[in-house]
């Protein structure tokens, strides 16, 4: 590995070592001993890769893209290896697989399970389980920066205005990404203790909706949240997940603030306007207001999580929002809806042009000085055949081992858009831990692939196979 490769994945081993730390002092603090032992040594493991990696030989090599992609993916197969110490080696006699599933599950804010009955769990494993998914939104976030150029050239002209992109400038950027997303944390954590949620379940919630991802520290959520203006608070909470982090990032560090930065979030929120306003004219059936709110948030954020009471004859369509995704630069997944803007966008001037060929299209974005690249239309609409794909493949795999059709068709969409399996899409029951070895491998694979996009791995098998 290169420097800058050891650097990064350093950095967040000593972030592993600041959690293992901390979930070793909550231990001690409320008499918690039982698996005081696994965090020790995920403590002195980490730290161990942490200064090892940080005190690496300085290199002069050149960071190319394909370092980049190879950093970035290493980081989803190494970094759970350490967070996965503490459940492998808990009283609950947890296999290694099943073990480094429920880590990447977390790390990749997927929120699929092996464990039966929370309640069951140990205090402070459950704390971990929050962790890994909290950490696993921060790679996330870092890994956009690193991987800008892959993604969208425009949006990262649309950065420039507050963060460079200079190898080790973007690591002393990314630090104030930190501070934000610490700082997200304890705000969420604060509007759950104002009303009346449990320290222990604020603190769990707060990493788990910062991270969008799908873990919860107790069985029922719809006995957490048992009145209406919960249901809403909780609803807008999980909103911090589904817009831009760097749109509040922009807001607090800089004064000169650009349009076309605000450009994504402008479009999510007509968005998402757009869908209250249909399901509550159209689909509203004998629901209250903020159970639809709830579910409709919930699906569009990548979240997941559903109520007892959540209208499971919605399913379909929460799938579907599910795939369109959130921002770019949140930490939410699915195929992201300024792709599929920018799409409809292009397919639309062309047929305009066609019908009209002597008439100047305006090919520039809604609220955006930026006009439509080819060369980003042509990657969105790979991304989305690649996602088209994946779905097939996974859908038939899981299929082949004894699936249902309907349940393969649900976690293969919810695995690759980093969904929680919930009531609300009909497949809470689906059960993790009994599953084939060999399934288990593909979902974590897919969960993956599901954060880095199949067109990284394109690009590496590009340089690879077709160097000439």
């Amino acid at each position: 590995m290169s420097y800058f490769s050891l650097i990064y994945l350093g950095i967040f081993s000593l972030i592993i070592f600041v959690l293992s730390f901390f979930n070793i002092i909550y231990s001690y603090y409320f008499n918690l001993y039982l698996n005081i032992d696994s965090y020790v040594y995920s403590l002195i493991l980490s730290l161990f890769i942490g200064l090892l990696f940080l005190f690496k030989k300085k290199d002069t090599y050149k960071i190319s893209i394909y370092h980049k992609i190879l950093t970035v993916i290493s980081g989803y197969f190494l970094l759970p290896l350490i967070l996965s110490i503490p459940f492998f080696l808990s009283i609950y006699n947890i296999s290694f697989l099943d073990s480094y599933f429920e880590t990447i599950s977390g790390f990749t804010s997927t929120g699929f399970t092996i464990f039966e009955n929370i309640k069951h769990l140990d205090q402070s494993l459950i704390l971990w389980r929050s962790s890994t998914q909290w950490i696993g939104g921060l790679y996330f976030l870092f890994s956009i920066i690193l991987l800008i150029d892959i993604f969208d050239n425009n949006l990262k002209k649309s950065l420039t205005n507050f963060i460079t992109f200079d190898t080790f400038e973007t690591l002393k950027q990314s630090f104030k990404i930190l501070i934000l997303y610490t700082s997200l944390t304890i705000f969420i954590f604060i509007i759950l203790k104002i009303f009346d949620f449990r320290n222990f379940d604020s603190f769990n919630l707060s990493m788990t909706l910062i991270s969008s991802g799908g873990f919860l520290p107790f069985n029922n959520l719809s006995l957490v949240l048992n009145s209406n203006i919960k249901q809403v608070i909780f609803s807008l909470l999980m909103l911090t997940s589904f817009f831009s982090i760097f749109l509040l990032y922009n807001l607090v560090f800089f004064k000169n603030r650009n349009l076309d930065f605000f450009q994504e979030d402008l479009y999510l929120f007509f968005y998402l306007l757009f869908l209250i306003v249909v399901f509550f004219s159209f689909l509203n059936f004998d629901y209250d207001f903020s159970l639809i709110f709830f579910s409709l948030v919930s699906s569009v954020s990548n979240i997941g999580f559903s109520l007892e009471n959540s209208p499971k004859n919605l399913s379909f369509i929460f799938l579907i929002l599910v795939i369109i995704g959130g921002s770019f630069f949140s930490t939410s997944s699915g195929i992201r809806f300024i792709k599929l803007y920018v799409l409809f966008n292009f397919s639309l001037n062309n047929l305009i042009s066609h019908v009209k060929p002597k008439n100047i299209n305006n090919s520039k974005r809604l609220f955006s000085e930026i006009s439509l690249d080819n060369l980003i239309v042509n990657k969105y609409f790979l991304s989305v055949v690649i996602f088209i794909i994946s779905f097939l493949f996974l859908s038939l795999f899981l299929t082949f081992f004894g699936i249902t059709f309907e349940n393969a068709f649900k976690i293969s969409i919810l695995t690759l858009m980093n969904t929680v399996n919930s009531s609300m899409f009909g497949v809470e029951d689906f059960d993790f831990q009994n599953l084939h070895f060999i399934i288990k491998y593909f979902l974590i694979l897919f969960m993956i692939i599901g954060r880095v996009e199949l067109l990284t791995l394109l690009i590496i098998l590009k340089k690879f196979l077709f160097k000439n």
